[in-house]
């Protein structure tokens, strides 16, 4: 699962943002934070503007009880005296009216100043994680495919979205949050003791009880939270193996019993969830039973004041809404410390994505081949992806025009001999040539686009076909398009659909069948018109007679070509040119399709069992 704290949003649920939720420690909080605050450099004047902004707009909405409670004061003393029967004594209209219009100027100001940080801390932002999503877009096509090989893509694809969303609503929301809870702290109290010492004094006094029951609660729902998020995740896998199984699910009939599965998590997810929210939702209530105590007692102590003449009534209603605005600062900030836990540790996943060992850099001195002819040689390779080789000491020499076919059981070491071909790893020992060149001392993008693929899973990107199709060249004109596809026996097919080569497909291509899909990429590597071509059982999906006509196209394409055909039907590879039969990483017997035969060694047992097979 992804390490992340699921939020929904400002406020959480009940309670306080971040109050009582699950939060993930990064292991290195100081390091990891320099860093994030690194990636917003380019905006420290922003930010200087937001903290102005953010300062300005606290500052006159802190003024506002103040202002209002001289309006109280003006109005009281004035009712007062007419209830003393002082003569011409009486309310003060034109007074109130001119405080009234003071206060509205000042919550027009500070709403003014809290629009301009809104929107200043939204571009900062959103820019800041733009550009992490570049690096991270950037850094992903500089892996090595050894990465993606032993990490899994689901937690790639979560430390690409989800941290980046989670540090993206951390910074829109709590930066400001942050500075304004400050700035309200500083300047409540100020005002508190300005009005009276004593009563801020009760303010500070309830300040432990309410931290008290909040760590009391937070600790108790803490262990509900958590086993919510695994249970979510549970859930989470279990729909997603559901959904893309579920035509096998139908055919066996089993849906009763993913419904069943599905109910029984369901109701676990339900239950812990329950009790996460229950017990988190009892902080607020009793913060507010307690700062409602609060308001007691300084309603009390100050009403004796008021008595004595040592405070008027409008400084103790101010005084009343500064304590709630004194308290509430402090449950942010400590929402707000649980939030930067998880945000810090969202980042360090992103950090550790961005910190993972790149592919090996061209040398300085990496040649380019402005004309490839497609001869290659393995001498003495060794390789392995750990400790265990797949490969063993491998000596070959191919011809350009020579098509080589690779056979042998799973787990032999075919693929790997491919990865090798085209550098997405490196060999251990021994060396590969092409043209007479160590592949080392060719730029790796220049090698690889000298190699055409076709492999047995298919893939197709979100667009039209004619985009699709053009993938494998840039530049490609619609008549080079139109003949590699009929090179390939898909330009009737096309034609027969509504939109014709303008036809969208969807990112999994499910509007047609694999073997129509797997016809589009074989079309793809036609008009690439490589020098190496490397066909992975590529017509492994189409039927007979399909397969004989894409077998003619190859034949044209294949023409003044190398190719590398990785067969497990042998009956396509009768006229290779050589036959490698490899098992456990080395090979056991090479040569053409007769003279395996005539050998009656492992190729032609392996021919044998796949004609009774088919003969039965």
């Amino acid at each position: 699962m992804s390490k992340q704290t699921t939020r929904r949003g400002p406020g959480g649920g009940h309670g306080p943002r971040g109050i009582g939720r699950p939060v993930e420690k990064a292991k290195d909080f100081r390091g990891t934070m320099r860093r994030l605050v690194r990636y917003m450099g380019p905006f420290k004047w922003s930010l200087l503007v937001v903290f102005v902004a953010t300062l300005l707009s606290t500052l006159f909405s802190i003024l506002s009880p103040r202002i209002l409670g001289q309006a109280t004061t003006v109005l009281f003393d004035g009712v007062l005296a007419r209830m003393h029967g002082v003569p011409g004594a009486g309310v003060d209209f034109a007074a109130i009216g001119r405080i009234l219009t003071m206060l509205a100027f000042v919550y027009i100001v500070s709403t003014l100043f809290s629009y301009i940080q809104q929107i200043i801390m939204v571009h900062v932002a959103q820019k800041t994680v733009y550009n992490m999503r570049k690096d991270i877009n950037h850094k992903l096509a500089r892996l090595p495919l050894k990465y993606y090989d032993t990490n899994s893509h689901g937690d790639t694809l979560s430390r690409f979205t989800n941290d980046v969303d989670v540090i993206s609503q951390s910074l829109q929301q709590s930066v400001i949050e942050a500075m304004s809870s400050l700035i309200t702290i500083v300047g409540v109290t100020i005002m508190m003791l300005t009005i009276s010492p004593i009563l801020t004094l009760f303010t500070v006094g309830m300040l432990p009880l309410s931290g008290g029951l909040s760590a009391f609660i937070a600790s108790r729902s803490q262990k509900f939270f958590v086993r919510q998020q695994n249970i979510l995740g549970e859930l989470n896998g279990q729909v997603e193996e559901t959904f893309t199984g579920h035509t096998i699910i139908k055919a066996y009939g089993l849906e009763n019993d993913a419904a069943e599965n599905f109910k029984k998590v369901n109701e676990e997810l339900y239950t812990n969830g329950w009790k996460a929210q229950f017990v988190s939702g009892t902080i607020m209530p009793l913060i507010r039973f307690v700062g409602n105590l609060g308001y007691v007692v300084i309603a009390v102590v100050g009403g004796l004041f008021v008595t004595q003449g040592n405070i008027t009534i409008g400084n103790v209603q101010a005084f009343m809404q500064y304590s709630r605005q004194f308290g509430m600062p402090i449950t942010q900030l400590a929402s707000i410390v649980n939030i930067l836990q998880s945000t810090v540790a969202a980042a360090e996943r992103v950090f550790e994505l961005l910190d993972e060992e790149e592919e090996a850099a061209d040398k300085p001195d990496a040649m380019v081949l402005h004309e490839p002819q497609g001869r290659i040689g393995l001498h003495g390779v060794t390789f392995g992806y750990d400790d265990n080789p797949v490969l063993k000491n491998l000596n070959l020499d191919v011809e350009p025009d020579q098509l080589i076919a690779i056979v042998g059981p799973t787990g032999a070491g075919k693929t790997t001999l491919v990865n090798l071909l085209m550098r997405f790893y490196d060999v251990n020992q021994g060396s590969i040539t092409f043209d007479g060149h160590d592949i080392l001392q060719i730029k790796r993008s220049n090698l690889r686009r000298m190699f055409g693929m076709v492999l047995q899973d298919t893939w197709l990107f979100e667009g039209t076909i004619k985009e699709n199709i053009a993938y494998g060249r840039e530049g490609a004109t619609d008549e080079e398009i139109l003949e590699a596809a009929r090179a390939a026996h898909v330009d009737h097919f096309i034609r027969t659909l509504p939109e014709g080569y303008e036809t969208v497909l969807t990112e999994d291509a499910s509007s047609i069948s694999q073997g129509q899909r797997q016809l589009l990429t074989i079309a793809r590597a036609i008009l690439a018109d490589p020098a190496v071509l490397i066909l992975d059982e590529a017509t492994s999906s189409v039927d007979t007679r399909t397969e004989r006509l894409i077998q003619e196209a190859m034949g044209r394409l294949m023409e003044g070509r190398t190719s590398f055909v990785i067969a497990h039907r042998l009956s396509t590879i009768l006229d290779a040119d050589r036959i490698l039969v490899i098992n456990h990483g080395e090979i056991i017997e090479q040569g053409t399709h007769e003279e395996l035969i005539a050998q009656n060694g492992f190729y032609a047992e392996l021919y044998n069992s796949q004609f009774v097979a088919a003969m039965a």
